[in-house]
Parts: structure tokens; sequence; C-alpha cells
């Protein structure tokens, strides 16, 4: 499927892989008005694009993302209230909605810098990794604002309360190792490793059923937020409806390896996933 090309973002295959890089790395790759609506429409692009298994986010030159830009996304859309409603509407919507719920496994590759807004994209992705030398930090509070839109809900989420509290409250930086500590990322890597260890990850998701992989990522965030029965009756549901889903028979071939050829052992070996060729 061949992408437009984006004046803020670069867009790169390779092996099921895409990268999406925000490429403002002279501004730290701060989230300008265009940076959100090149994100908003190139992820309805490559949510439906056969050649995209995995999809990592991350940016070019030292930051992942110093978060908004101040002077384009704030003061410049002050005289133009169409503008500053369309650059919204699309912060909003890539960051968390198309991001959250993409239908792809998504992974935050997070190089340096990771500043205020940019939490939203790295809690809305299934998967963080970053160097060990990342900078994280809400700074919100050092400019006499707290950290808004929704960046305080996905930092309370992510983070424990405690910790939730001390960064937002104090402005302090945590690097990659504290990060992970923290349980706010998966893993945190020396920056030399950072992109092995995550194509790494990214293979090892590719191994699996994509529809298995799918559902699973809705259920795990939908019964977040419900009770017992409530999450009962879902995942039933959503069991079912995997069935029906699944083009690859995963269920079916998970038990003949497992039942008949004996090939699979939870723990002991991996699922070989059997392909199904794109028409």
């Amino acid at each position: 499927m061949a992408l437009k090309k984006y004046e803020t973002i670069k867009v790169e295959k390779e092996d099921g892989i895409t990268w999406v890089t925000f490429n403002r790395p002279d501004k730290r790759n701060a989230m300008s008005p265009q940076l959100h609506m090149d994100m908003d429409d190139v992820l309805d692009e490559l949510s439906i694009d056969d050649e995209t298994d995995i999809l990592i986010v991350t940016g070019a030159g030292p930051a992942f993302s110093a978060g908004q830009d101040i002077r384009l996304y704030f003061r410049g859309t002050e005289a133009d209230p169409a503008m500053r409603a369309k650059a919204r509407r699309a912060s909003n919507q890539w960051r968390w909605q198309k991001l959250s719920t993409f239908p792809k496994p998504t992974i935050a590759m997070v190089n340096g810098f990771c500043f205020g807004g940019a939490f939203t994209q790295v809690c809305a992705c299934d998967f963080a990794v970053a160097a060990d030398d990342a900078t994280f930090g809400l700074s919100e509070v050092n400019w006499g604002i707290l950290p808004g839109g929704i960046v305080s809900w996905n930092v309370v989420q992510t983070l424990n309360f405690r910790d939730a509290m001390y960064y937002a409250m104090t402005g302090d930086p945590f690097d990659g190792k504290q990060a992970k500590q923290m349980g706010f990322i998966n893993f945190s890597y020396p920056k030399e490793k950072l992109r092995e260890e995550t194509v790494k990850l990214a293979k090892k998701l590719m191994e699996k059923s994509p529809a298995a992989m799918r559902y699973t990522k809705e259920a795990i965030r939908a019964v977040r937020f419900m009770n017992e029965p409530q999450a009962a009756d879902y995942l039933n549901a959503k069991s079912d409806a995997l069935k029906y889903i699944d083009k690859e028979n995963s269920r079916g071939e998970g038990m003949k390896q497992f039942l008949d050829e004996k090939t699979y052992r939870p723990g002991l070996g991996h699922f070989k996933r059997k392909k199904v060729a794109a028409k």
C-alpha cells in the first residue's frame, strides 16, 4: 500500500514492521498542529494497510517528543479559532482514541526526551520501551499549569498513585531505568541496543495470531474498568467472536499442535502460526 508523504513525520516499512517517526528533530519533535494532522491521517491509512503487522512510534534525533509545541499549538492558533479546534481534535483523536484502539500491536520506542503531552501516546501504545538514558518529565507545574488534555488521566492509570502525584507535582524528571522500575514502560535498554531490542519484541509479536492479538488487547483494555460479572460476560462474548473472525483458525491449530502433533507445550515451546496469504 503506497502511503502519502508527510510534512512532519516519516513512515518506513520493514518486513511487516512500520516505523512512524516524529520528524521535527530541531524542535525535539514538539507536536505542532501539522504533526497532529499528519498523525491523525497516517493512523487511518496504516490501520488498513496489509503490509503493517506491527506499528512502532518513535522520534527523530535526540528526542521522542518534547510535548506540545507551545508557540505553534497554543500561541499560533490564538487568532484562528477554527485552526485551534481542528488541531485540538486531531491531537485528541490520534494520541488516544486512534492509537489506543489501533487494530494491530503498537510499540512506543522512547529514544530520548519525552515530556508533557507526549506521555499520552506512550500510554496509548500497547508496549513501551526506552533508552536507559531517556528523560521523562511532567514539567507543566513549572509553567504554572497542570498536565492537561488527558495526560493526568493517562499517568495515574499507568504509574502508581504515589509516583504519579510525585512527578506531576514536583516536575522532577526520571530516566528510562526508573521508568522501567515504576512500571511505566516494559523495558529499558542501552541506547545503542534500543532499536535492535524493539525489533526483537516486534518479531515476537508477529509470531502470534493477528486476530488473537487484536482481541486480547481489546479485552485487556476493556475489562480494566469492569466488575467481575461484567468482565466474565464480555470475555465470553469476545471469545466467541474471535472464533469467527480468525481467518487462520488459530484455536484449531493450537489444539492440533498440542493434542495431536504434540509439537506445542505452553512454557516449553511456541505455537506455530499458520499464516493466511493476503488476497
